[in-house]
Parts: structure tokens; sequence; C-alpha cells
């Protein structure tokens, strides 16, 4: 359970002074997004970090403010001037201040009088604080942010405000006052960092910096530098690194099973390859192999760029699982990705004797149960589906390898599930991901993993000329593609909407389709999200056969989708793709014996940030460097393309900014655990207490369990 200490932290923000139903709902829709539950809670508020500041120096006098901007004066109320008498009428309800220098009026509308005449009573010294208009000649400032009595100003007005992101319906000084209440609630509590680092950085304690963080007073206190955030980003990070390393020491204490096969089923596979494996593909089998041959549980992450030969390596993997007697399954995120694996793998079962099959939801009726009872028995080596097999009851003789494709799509909640369910309780695990990762998001999401990386892709692999064009030479590209499918050529043309949005003015998929078919015919398909999976099939099985020349698609093709005579990919509106899509998109092409080529379609003018994007895929192939260039322009929320379940959503740190501190925090995790493997130590208590408030519970019960 969560230490009571912290309960204030954790209670929903109805518990905080001024909160009522109406704010409450407001926080609601503002913070319940960042976290599963289903209400605010006052750690949520403290998480919302300012991202302006606003200076409400006191203006000298009346004369001296300026029309438009924000002024802070000292005024006295010189007489009321009410709209119509009752509260609600249509006519705003005015306030006449003044100084030695001039007057201006304060608007109200649908005002409380009453309330109106206990705030400004008529003789009374107010500062007020707000945006001075003009109206008609007359200086107004309509509903003032802030009035105070004189003599209490310079402690109730904020002359520094911090300002938030905001929700509708909800101002900046409600969220404000609500998060000064959240601040209350952070109790005293233990030093987690070591005495001597926290005091080279000269950081705050957590508690301090909480206070600092939402009481900036000057733009330098709202930079990922400042103090304050550091010292917070790193407790954030170590508490990410420490629960990772939690996992990695708990899975590495179960024991695995030996693996090692004599390898016949692997040799039938690698002779039966029209090529010889890559330097990259050896060592990653190498390390594979050893894995699966140790004592211990494996749990290896295979990462490699565009082509680079992951699933062959997957394949043969498996192949030793099954050249033991056992049995493998692997597990993608779509039926489209499923179906070219089972196409793949299938390719091998004759030259290998491999019963390989496939399961996903549109096996149904008897031919599903003609399948679970073949894995039952032991009749079927290899079995290839989506996540659904792991979702249900399915249960094999022997299951001792389970490979996941597009690991970044599942994370450590999910593995954790998977080595801890059914039939895949006792089996080795190998992720892979077809996304080149930086090295700074591999800590963060795969710190309980070890890593293998193929970094070099199969010979005979040719460079993919890739160009940048703009929307208005769209007709030349359709000059260009009727003379390429004149010769032969298969040419993808992506766009990124199934159907034309009236708020953004994109390139329609159907749209797209309906125009290049008017004009080339039944040459053209269309692939999309929405096909039933049989039309979807069917569309893919044309253009791989070569019956459509043309495939107009979304995004669904945009990994394991293989026609290697498929040589032209052309990205509509590429400005609107992020850097780790489009290298999976261009990845389509290039796979086959003609020259590739890639047009990027964009429409101008073109942003700063889309002209770097796009440059860098112009000028390079290498995942690797494209995904560090996808890190450096986006941060790491995104970098994997749309966000991923598999990335931590970090509150405080931001990468790569806060990159440094990342290494300092695995090197600490590590430390802390080799110290005291059970946190139970002296410093056990205050590492606990960081587990619990960055909600990295679930290391917190596996410590506990031993």
């Amino acid at each position: 359970m969560r230490p009571p200490r912290l309960a204030p932290l954790f209670a929903t923000v109805r518990a905080l002074k001024g909160v009522g139903p109406k704010v409450e709902g407001l926080l609601n829709k503002l913070v319940v997004p960042r976290h599963q539950g289903a209400h605010a809670r006052a750690i949520d508020l403290l998480w919302q970090l300012p991202v302006g500041l606003v200076d409400r120096a006191i203006v000298p006098r009346i004369a001296d403010a300026k029309v438009g901007a924000l002024a802070t004066l000292e005024v006295t109320v010189a007489e009321h001037r009410p709209g119509g008498g009752r509260r609600g009428a249509s006519a705003p309800y005015r306030v006449l201040v003044e100084d030695a220098s001039g007057a201006f009026e304060l608007v109200y509308f649908n005002a409380d009088p009453a309330y109106l005449r206990r705030l400004l009573p008529v003789g009374s010294t107010r500062l007020v604080s707000g945006k001075l208009e003009s109206y008609d000649g007359w200086l107004q400032m309509p509903h003032p942010d802030h009035v105070a009595a004189a003599e209490q100003g310079a402690s109730t007005l904020p002359l520094m405000e911090p300002i938030y992101p905001l929700t509708t319906g909800l101002s900046n000084t409600v969220l404000r006052k609500a998060i000064g209440e959240a601040l209350t609630q952070v109790p005293p509590l233990p030093e987690w960092i070591d005495a001597g680092f926290l005091a080279k950085n000269a950081w705050p304690s957590f508690g301090d910096a909480m206070q600092r963080l939402h009481a900036p007073q000057d733009d330098a206190d709202l930079l990922p530098s400042a103090p304050a955030r550091e010292r917070l980003a790193y407790d954030e990070l170590l508490a990410n690194q420490l629960a990772l390393a939690i996992i990695r020491q708990r899975l590495k204490k179960r024991t695995g099973r030996r693996i090692a096969a004599q390898g016949r089923v692997r040799k039938a596979i690698m002779d039966a390859l029209p090529f010889a494996l890559t330097g990259a593909q050896r060592r990653a089998l190498a390390e594979i192999d050893a894995d699966l041959a140790s004592p211990h549980r494996m749990l290896r992450l295979l990462q490699g760029d565009v082509g680079s030969g992951k699933t062959v390596v997957a394949l043969l993997a498996m192949a030793n699982a099954v050249g033991a007697g056992a049995q493998a399954a692997l597990m993608a995120p779509t039926e489209l990705l499923a179906r070219q694996h089972f196409a793949t793998i299938g390719g091998f079962a004759d030259a290998s004797g491999l019963r390989v099959a496939l399961l996903t939801g549109r096996e149904r009726g008897r031919e599903r149960t003609a399948i679970l009872g073949a894995l039952k028995t032991g009749n079927i080596d290899i079995l290839i589906g989506t996540h659904a097999l792991f979702q249900e009851s399915i249960q094999s003789r022997d299951l001792a390898l389970v490979v996941i494709d597009e690991q970044h799509r599942f994370g450590v909640h999910q593995r954790l599930a998977l080595q801890a369910k059914g039939t895949g309780a006792g089996a080795e695990l190998l992720v892979m991901t077809a996304t080149p990762i930086p090295r700074t998001l591999l800590l963060t999401s795969y710190g309980d993993m070890d890593v293998s990386r193929l970094d070099e892709k199969p010979p005979g692999r040719k460079p993919i000329a890739t160009r940048t064009v703009p929307l208005d030479r769209l007709d030349e590209i359709i000059d260009g593609v009727e003379r390429a499918i004149g010769s032969g050529a298969q040419v993808y043309w992506v766009c990124p909407l199934i159907a034309e949005s009236e708020v953004l003015d994109l390139a329609a998929a159907e749209e797209r389709y309906a125009a290049l078919r008017a004009r080339l015919g039944d040459k053209v398909g269309l692939v999309h999200g929405r096909l039933a999976g049989k039309d979807k099939d069917a569309v893919m099985a044309q253009f791989a056969s070569g019956a459509l020349a043309i495939l107009v698609s979304t995004t669904v093709i945009e990994v394991g989708v293989d026609v290697p005579n498929a040589s032209i990919m052309i990205i509509e509106h590429a400005e609107r793709f992020g850097l780790a899509q489009l290298h999976q998109l261009r990845g389509r092409v290039g796979r086959g014996v003609a020259e590739s080529s890639c047009v990027l379609l964009y429409r101008q003018p073109l942003g700063e940030t889309a002209r770097e994007r796009l440059n860098v895929i112009r000028t390079t192939e290498d995942g690797f460097i494209i995904a560090e260039e996808d890190l450096r322009l986006r941060g790491g929320g995104e970098v994997l393309g749309t966000r991923q379940s598999g990335l931590p959503a970090f509150r405080v740190a931001t990468l790569p900014e806060h990159q440094e501190l990342l290494e300092a925090a695995r090197d600490g995790a590590r430390l802390r655990l080799t110290r005291d493997p059970g946190l139970k130590g002296k410093d056990a208590e205050a590492l606990r207490l960081l587990l619990y408030l960055f909600e990295r519970d679930d290391a917190v019960r596996l410590i506990s369990a031993g």
C-alpha cells in the first residue's frame, strides 16, 4: 500500500480548499488523460508545469500605463456605476477608479453588485491588475485578473505570475490557486539523492523544488536547466531507472530453460536462404543462442533498421526452439503484418519441415478449433498471430520461445504480463522493433532488456533516391508515374487521411485513388485501415502479383509489407509525417533489383522544423541517424511516430535536454540496487517513497515480494 504520508497527494482535487464540483470537473478535463484514474488528484496538479510568466510590476501612475498592455496600478475607488441594478443584466457593471494622474473604469459583465461593493468599497485604495483597453476614447480594464487591498497587495497579489496550459472554462487564476493548495499537501520527505551529488548540482530539496517550480521569478526558471526543474527531472528519471532495474533484477532471478538444439532445422533454413547472413545478423543470433542456452530467462530486444533482416533472425531463433523439441510463437501488432510473416516464414516450411500456422481474429469456428487442437497436441511448431494469442487461454504442448514484433507498441507492463500469464509463463522472450531507437530512449523504455542491434543491410540492397517536390508540381509527378508504370514499375502512393477532412486540408486516400483511377484506369488499387481484412488482403495480393501497378494507401503499409517489384514511393503531404514514419514508408521500396526512388510531396511554405525533417530524410537512409535527429527535433515523447505505450509519460523530464541526468540516474539506480538488492537498508524508505511519488508502484510490489 502507498505510505499514509503520501495519501493527501493522491487524494482527488475535491479535497483541496476552494475546489468545488465545477472546478473539479474542469481540472479532470485538464489532467485526467495524464494517468489512468477517473479523477484529477493533487499530485496531478503539481505536475502541471508553467509555460510562461506574467510580470505584474506596479506602474507608478495611470498616466504611465500603456493601452493594450498589462498594468498593475494603485487606485482609489471613486464611484460604482451599475449597468441595470440587478445580477445578470445585459449592461456591464462599471467601477470608476482614479489616482492623481487620471482615471479609468473597471468593467464587469454578468456581475454580482453586492460582491463588487464588498470587493471595491467607495473611497478604498486597491491594487488592480489586468489588461488596459480603450473603448470609445475611454480607458477601461475589463474583468481585472487581480484586485487586492493596497496594504495587503505585496503579499496577496502575485507580481510574477506563472502561466499554465488551460482547458476551456478554466482560468489561470483558478488553476494557480488550486496548485497552491496542492503544494500544501507535500509532506516533509527524506532525501533519496546522494548528498555529494545533490551538493555538486546545488539542487534544492524535493519540497523546495516543488515550491520553486510553481513560483518562477524570471524566464530562466522555466527552462529545463533551471535547478528546480533539473532536480525534479532527475527524481523522475531515477524512479524510472530504479523501476526498470528492479524489473530486470526480478526477471533475471527467474529460472529460464536451457534451449540448445543440434541445429538441423536451422541448417535446413539457412541452406534455403537466397543470401548470406550479415555480420550483424550472425552477432545477434550468437547473443540470442547464448541467452537460450543459459539457465536464466531471456528478455532481449532485437532492433534493426528497415530491411536489416530481423524476421530471418527471429525465424532462426525459433528454429532452435523447434529443433530442441519445443514450440515457438510470433506475435505481430496487426493482422496485415501477421499474414506477411506467415507468408515469409511459411516459405521455408517445406525445406525445413517446420509446421507453421496462423491465428488471427479472422480464423473462426472449426478452423480455429483445429488450430488450437494442433497447438495443444504439439502438431504446430510455430504459431503466428496478433496479440490476441495471449489475451485468450490458448494452450500449447511446450511453448519455449515467444517473439513479439513491433515491440514499441507494447510497454514494460505488457512484457511482465506476458511473462507471467498463460502459456507464455515459462517462455523465453525476444522482442523486435523496426524503428531504430536512440540510446536515450533505450535507457528510458527498455532498460530492463538486453539489446541486439542490426546495423547492416543485406548485400545487394540499393540506395533509394529521395527528393522533395512541392505539391504544385503534382501534375508532373503523375506524368512521371504514368511513364514508370508503362515500363513495368509499381508504385506506392501514401496519403495521410482516409476521407477528406473539413478541418485539416490534407489529401485523402479515397480522393487520390479516384483521381488516379480516372486517369490511369483499373491498374490503381486502394487499401486503408477501414477496409475489411479479406478486402485488404485481396488488394494486397493483386499488388503483390503485379495485377495492380499503383497502390494508394494510408500508413497501413508502414511496416511489414514486402513487394520486391515496387520501386517508387510517393508520400503526399510528407511535411505532416514524423521522421520515423517517413523512414518506415520509404523502406517499402528498394527491396528488389530495380533502382528505387522516393518522392516527398509537400505543401509550401514549409516551417523550419518540417524543412529540417524532410532534409534529414533526403540526405540519409541510416535509420539510427534519423532516429537521433527525430529525438532532437521532436523530443522523446513522440520519437517513435505517434505516442506509443512503450514510452514512459514523463511529467518533468524532457529528452534529449535531460540526457545527462538520465545517464546519471541509470548509474545511480544500478549502484543502489547493487548495494541493497532488496531495498531494505537505510536509504530504502526514501527510495520507496520516490517510486510511489512517480507511480512506479509495480516496482515496489516486486521488490517487496522478494
